[in-house]
C-alpha cells in the first residue's frame, strides 16, 4: 500500500492526475487501450475537469474506455447519477465517443441493470479476465467505498461481478462492483479528503483486526495490483504512523 498525504487539495489532485496519466500511457503502450473505472460523488469532479483541460493532451483519449465502479438507482438525467457528473466534467469536454463509455442503464430495475452491465463488461474484455488498468475509489465517512456499505449483503458476495444491493440507511438500491472484482485491478487509487473522513481512514488503514462489515473499505486488498491512497492532511490527521 502506498500512502500519500498532501497539504492542499490542489496538490493532491495534480499528483493524482499525473498518476493517472502515467498508468494510462503505460496501458496504451502495452495493450493498445486503457480501461479506466471512474468514481462518483462530488470529490472527483475537479480531478475530471483538470484531466479534460490542463492535461487533455497528455493521454490519447481515443484509446481510453470509461466505466463506473458504482451507480445510484436514479434516472440517467438525475443530478445524482454518477454518469451525468462524469459526462459533464470529462466525457463531453473530451468528445469521448459513446462506444468508449460504459454507463449503467438505470432505466432498468436494479438487478437487471447489474446483469446487463456485467454482460457489457464481459463482452468488452472478450474472454479475458476482468482486470481493469485503474479503478478510482472514494470513501465515505462511514468507510463505504463504491456502493459497499456497512452491514449490507453484498459484502459477502465473493463473485467477480457487478451486483445490485439495497442500502437500508439510504432506503434505495445501488449497482456496484463487488470487492472481488475491484481487487483484480492492476491499480486502485483512493481519493479522500476532509476532516470528516479521518476516523474512517484511521480504522481502514490502521486497525489491526479487520471488521469489514463495519468498515467495508478494508475489503479492498488487490490480488496482484497496487493500491495508493491520495489523502489531504485533514483526512490523514488521526493516522499514527
Amino acid at each position: 500500500m502506498n500512502l500519500l498525504i498532501y497539504k492542499t487539495q490542489n496538490e493532491l489532485l495534480e499528483d493524482l492526475a499525473a498518476y493517472i496519466i502515467k498508468i494510462a500511457n503505460k496501458a496504451i503502450d502495452e495493450q493498445g487501450r486503457f480501461n479506466f473505472v471512474l468514481t462518483g460523488g462530488n470529490s472527483p469532479k475537479a480531478l475530471y475537469e483538470m484531466l479534460a483541460t490542463t492535461y487533455k493532451d497528455k493521454i490519447d483519449w481515443t484509446k481510453v474506455f470509461f466505466f463506473f465502479g458504482d451507480e445510484r438507482n436514479v434516472m440517467p438525467t438525475h443530478e445524482s447519477y454518477n454518469g451525468l457528473m462524469a459526462k459533464n466534467a470529462i466525457l463531453d469536454p473530451l468528445n469521448i465517443p459513446a462506444a468508449q463509455i460504459f454507463y449503467v442503464d438505470t432505466t432498468l430495475a436494479p438487478e437487471k441493470a447489474a446483469i446487463e452491465y456485467n454482460k457489457a463488461i464481459v463482452k468488452h474484455f472478450d474472454g479475458a479476465d476482468l482486470i481493469f488498468d485503474l479503478i478510482l475509489l472514494g470513501m465515505g465517512d462511514d468507510a463505504h467505498t463504491a456502493s459497499l456499505f456497512p452491514g449490507t449483503s453484498i459484502l459477502k458476495n465473493e463473485n467477480v461481478e457487478i451486483d445490485s444491493v439495497y442500502v437500508d440507511k439510504l432506503s434505495t438500491y445501488r449497482i456496484t462492483f463487488t470487492a472481488p472484482l475491484i481487487n483484480k485491478a492492476k491499480n486502485i487509487a483512493f481519493l479522500v479528503f476532509g476532516e470528516n473522513k479521518a476516523k474512517a481512514v484511521k480504522h481502514v488503514i490502521e486497525d489491526e483486526h479487520k471488521n469489514t462489515s463495519l468498515y467495508p473499505t478494508q475489503l479492498i486488498q488487490p490480488i496482484d495490483g497496487s493500491v495508493t491512497w491520495f489523502l489531504d492532511q485533514a483526512a490523514a490527521s488521526l493516522l499514527e504512523n
